[in-house]
């Protein structure tokens, strides 16, 4: 049984390219006679904005999205959600059973390193990338208690990673392999100042307990997935087939990002720009039309092809903005 899900982070407004992925996602769901799932993705505490959380919704309501199951208030469901619940804020209790396995097994340790500490000891600039950690509190400590006490700062928890090459098959990208001993070794899994679980602990474990058997997002989050898989692995578990897609560009070639607002489905909706037109457009970079003409998501779906998705990145070009009806880029 085919089992999606759309995985806002209500940390800003939806914009083309978070569309463009859910989208992509519901289409397959949709087209295989599956379940899709609403989950709010809200533990990144000091960025999220709730008004967002409402807005996510509406944006994916308006495009003519719906979902089997998800929050209370995320619009009228097919039946109780069988998971709890499905923000990530209220799930500590999962996290913290998924955590203790980890720690069971001896595949997790205390680290009490900053960014600033991991940077000093690699010795070199990084260009915003997430560095390489140099095992420096490995074997360091018994215990996170004990790391706090000696050091004085709170302590994350990391996962151990051990050399060796890491190959899984992306639905869209073919074969995808990766050192992640080299690449980026030990990797936090519970936060050093608040022991919030990471990103990759809370998609893995509530992917694992909604029984999630696809995952489709953007081509920058192919290399972590080599992360998840690890967990997947330590989990006893079979991981979900995944599928990234190439990213979505401004005219400058900068990734879409939550900041640019003219680039955000609630401001398109809120200026009147009809549903039809960005579906259109969204078909058009999807490669199901020659030209971006205006259609409802139904009629997409009745002739989505996912072999015609291009292999590049989209640019949103001056062309695209202007049948989007946006006003022209000064960059």
């Amino acid at each position: 049984m085919y089992v999606g899900r759309l995985a806002p982070s209500p940390t800003g407004y939806l914009h083309l390219g978070n569309a463009r992925t859910f989208l992509v996602t519901w289409l397959r769901a949709r087209q295989a006679g599956g379940t899709l799932i609403m989950r709010m993705e809200d533990l990144n505490y000091p960025r999220v904005q709730q008004e967002t959380v409402r807005e996510s919704y509406e944006d994916l309501r308006w495009l003519g999205l719906d979902w089997d199951y998800g929050p209370p208030d995320s619009q009228p469901l097919k039946s109780v959600a069988p998971h709890g619940s499905y923000v990530q804020s209220e799930r500590s209790d999962v996290y913290r059973r998924y955590l203790d396995k980890l720690a069971a097994q001896d595949l997790v340790y205390p680290c009490t390193c900053t960014r600033k500490d991991i940077l000093a000891a690699l010795d070199a600039p990084h260009d915003g990338e997430e560095p390489r950690y140099p095992n420096t509190c490995r074997g360091r400590w018994n215990s996170r208690a004990e790391a706090q006490a000696q050091s004085g700062r709170n302590a994350a928890l990391r996962m151990r990673v051990e050399p060796g090459e890491s190959t899984f098959v992306d639905l869209f990208h073919g074969p995808h392999t990766v050192d992640l001993y080299e690449s980026s070794g030990d990797f936090v899994v519970s936060t050093r100042l608040d022991q919030l679980p990471s990103y990759h602990l809370a998609v893995v474990s509530d992917d694992i307990e909604m029984g999630v058997t696809e995952v489709v997002r953007g081509a920058d989050l192919l290399p972590t997935t080599h992360r998840h898989l690890l967990l997947y692995r330590a989990f006893g578990m079979a991981p979900p087939n995944y599928y990234h897609l190439p990213l979505m560009r401004d005219t400058a070639g900068r990734r879409l990002a939550k900041r640019d607002g003219d680039t955000r489905i609630a401001h398109l909706r809120k200026q009147g720009i009809p549903a039809e037109r960005v579906l259109g457009w969204l078909a058009y970079t999807l490669g199901q039309q020659s030209t971006p003409s205006d259609l409802t998501v139904e009629s997409l779906q009745a002739q989505f092809d996912p072999t015609r998705i291009p292999r590049n990145e989209i640019h949103l070009t001056t062309a695209d903005r202007t049948h989007l009806g946006l006003a022209e880029r000064q960059d």
